[in-house]
């Protein structure tokens, strides 16, 4: 039997890859710990980007000379990219989006509003960030459905023992879940939550926004319905991303969007739709941006999942070891084991806007607020929390400068 060794991250490469790590303010660079927000992009992204346009750029699937060929090529080889990345079954399942909101509302519209009824239960978790909230919360109003959510406990972790009484509610429909919290890090048993949703015949839908930067992702292994992901938190473009649906769902589900581009035939009495994928991808597609995803995808698999990982994995420890030296400072999410590279944190009565903006004249760059989980926050008896985040480029010295600069902080403050 062959051993595969796990590839070891060089953060000193990464770093020369990446433009805005040259940037200085006051004569210091900055730490830039707010990767869970948007990711920094490198060099290869950034030139590819700039190279399309310069050489490839026409609208795709629309012309018939060799740029309009070349366009559309490139657009197409991005599906393909993200369908690999995700080991998606066939590239008619990847649904190009604006984003990880757009395909969750897509789910939610398309398939929510046909399936939906008094006596359905929709279920979610008090750990999803607005985007996986939200809509599950508007259509099973509008349907008439039920809408339950997993609560979490002290330590933010989903209380499954919770999972019974939910089942008790009607017939589950919908298991709408995050992957990876991104306002406390926490990693949620996303397979036995898609078992769960099989076992009463519902369909499972995973927010994979925070995921799908960090770790390997396989929808077929995984055996969910639905993943949506946002190719700026893996250092490609904004305004981009993709929806991952089981092509046999994908066939019976209304489009969510009408106009040009996905359609068959339109005629004064009827319209009917395209084939998939182009059923859900109505007028032009956010074509520079696709390409863009798949560099993105291109850099990050050349530096292997596993390798960043694991390195970030390495630095919540540090973190998590480092930061109670601050007085006053309070944890909070699981622990390291059970945790991706996210870690908030409040500075006793100091408001974390006043943190975060301090730490900002020290050029460390962190987020502060409710992170668009204000049900989570509200549960943890809180307004808002500090939250710095961690990706491929992130070293310990960041980390050390954030330290240092919260007993600033305390300092100045407390």
């Amino acid at each position: 039997m062959t051993v595969t060794p796990q590839r070891i991250l060089d953060v000193e490469a990464v770093r020369a890859d990446f433009p805005f790590l040259e940037e200085f303010v006051d004569g210091r660079p900055f730490a830039f710990l707010d990767s869970a927000a948007s990711a920094q992009k490198p060099r290869q992204v950034i030139d590819g980007l700039a190279d399309f346009y310069r050489h490839s750029y026409a609208n795709v699937h629309r012309g018939v000379y060799a740029l309009a060929d070349r366009a559309t090529a490139g657009y197409e080889d991005a599906r393909e990219k993200v369908r690999a990345f995700l080991n998606a079954a066939s590239e008619r399942e990847i649904i190009f989006t604006r984003g990880t909101t757009e395909g969750i509302n897509l789910v939610a519209y398309a398939w929510g509003l046909d399936n939906l009824g008094p006596g359905d239960v929709v279920v979610a978790t008090d750990l999803d960030h607005h985007s996986n909230f939200v809509p599950w919360q508007y259509i099973a109003g509008r349907s008439g459905a039920t809408f339950a959510t997993i609560p979490v406990d002290d330590a933010g972790d989903l209380v499954l023992e919770e999972l019974d009484r939910i089942a008790g509610l009607g017939r589950i429909k919908v298991v709408a879940a995050g992957w990876v919290s991104n306002a406390l890090g926490t990693v949620n048993p996303v397979e036995l939550l898609v078992a769960w949703a099989k076992e009463h015949g519902a369909i499972s839908v995973i927010d994979a926004a925070q995921a799908a930067p960090h770790r390997a992702i396989d929808v077929q292994a995984l055996g969910c319905d639905f993943l949506a992901l946002s190719a700026h938190k893996l250092c490609g473009p904004t305004s981009v991303g993709a929806l991952y649906g089981r092509a046999e769902l994908l066939e019976r589900m209304s489009p969510f969007q009408l106009g040009g581009h996905m359609i068959r035939q339109v005629r004064h009495d009827r319209t009917t739709w395209g084939e998939l994928p182009a059923k859900f991808e109505a007028g032009t597609a956010s074509i520079v941006e696709a390409v863009g995803f798949g560099l993105a995808i291109d850099y990050l698999q050349d530096i292997g999942l596993d390798a960043i990982e694991a390195h970030e994995h390495a630095l919540v420890e540090y973190a998590l070891e480092r930061l109670p030296e601050v007085p006053g400072i309070t944890l909070y999410g699981p622990p390291a084991s059970r945790r991706a590279g996210v870690v908030a944190f409040n500075l006793g009565d100091i408001h974390p806007h006043d943190v975060a903006q301090v730490l900002g004249f020290e050029g460390v760059c962190i987020r502060a607020g409710h992170h668009c989980t204000q049900p989570l926050l509200r549960r943890l008896d809180l307004a808002a929390t500090n939250r710095a985040s961690f990706y491929l480029y992130t070293t310990r010295a960041e980390i050390d400068r954030l330290v240092d600069g919260l007993h600033l902080v305390s300092g100045k403050l407390g």
